[in-house]
């Protein structure tokens, strides 16, 4: 007990741990858990973009789904991989469940996850057209970037590197997603369509921030493995989505 909370102490001061080795049994758990929140959420918008790729408008834009069906994939396999080292049966894991299932697009799940895997919510809902797919990619991507300043501070240093790798790629694609949706916004035709799609996707997403206040928060943080809270980190995304959206005038 006495050698457990003294690695506790010493990653509420900053420290980091660097093998499955010397992880403490409730820290792997929640390290666990994080990954697999990660991976599922990444092999769920992987097979959600893969049906995008038939509703781009031309081939730029078809380049540009299939990149981020292919580069989400991969990120997946790359925690995957993190994950094996803790001995996580990969094979196994990757074809458990059907990353392509959806709810009912009028379902509202709120943050509650469902069906079996760690996937976000938001990737529970279906994409039905291009301007949905553009205008999710964009608000999920700033989320993601959001979280991932956050997620690169982890503790266990294999992670931490990994998602610094995988960062600069998830960036991109939300440029890719700001430049799709710039396109369409300079046609007023598809206004109506943007903001319909914006009112749909916005408080999903803002759902996968968690609840404010949440009770795990602070053993998280003594772990290393989260530094924001919940509701400051929604808050920084709806800043950013706010900034975005209105440079492009909507």
């Amino acid at each position: 007990m006495s050698e457990t909370m003294n690695i506790e102490d010493y990653l509420a001061k900053g420290g980091v741990l660097t093998s499955p080795d010397n992880v403490p049994a409730r820290y792997r758990g929640e390290l666990m858990r994080l990954m697999s929140s990660f991976v599922d959420s990444e092999l769920a918008a992987s097979a959600g973009f893969a049906d995008s790729i038939n509703f781009a408008p031309g081939i730029k834009e078809r380049i540009a789904a299939s990149r981020i069906t292919l580069e989400k994939a991969d990120h997946a396999e790359r925690v995957l991989m993190v994950m094996a080292s803790f001995g996580t049966d990969v094979e196994r894991y990757q074809a458990q469940y059907d990353w392509a299932a959806r709810v009912e697009r009028n379902a509202d799940l709120g943050s509650t996850r469902t069906g079996g895997d760690m996937r976000l919510s938001v990737f529970h809902y279906p994409i039905t057209g291009w301007i949905d797919a553009v205008v999710m990619n964009v608000l999920q991507g700033l989320a993601t970037e959001v979280k991932m300043a956050e997620m690169t501070r982890i503790s266990y240093t294999p992670l931490a590197e990994t998602l610094r790798e995988i960062a600069p790629r998830e960036k991109r694609h939300t440029e890719l997603g700001l430049e799709g949706l710039a396109k369409l916004a300079a046609n007023a035709a598809n206004k109506a369509g943007i903001e319909a799609a914006i009112a749909y996707w916005k408080p999903r997403v803002a759902a996968s921030f968690g609840v404010a206040g949440s009770a795990r928060y602070d053993m998280l943080a003594r772990f290393g493995l989260r530094h924001i809270p919940n509701e400051t980190l929604l808050a920084q995304w709806e800043a950013l989505v706010a900034e975005r959206l209105k440079s492009l005038g909507l």
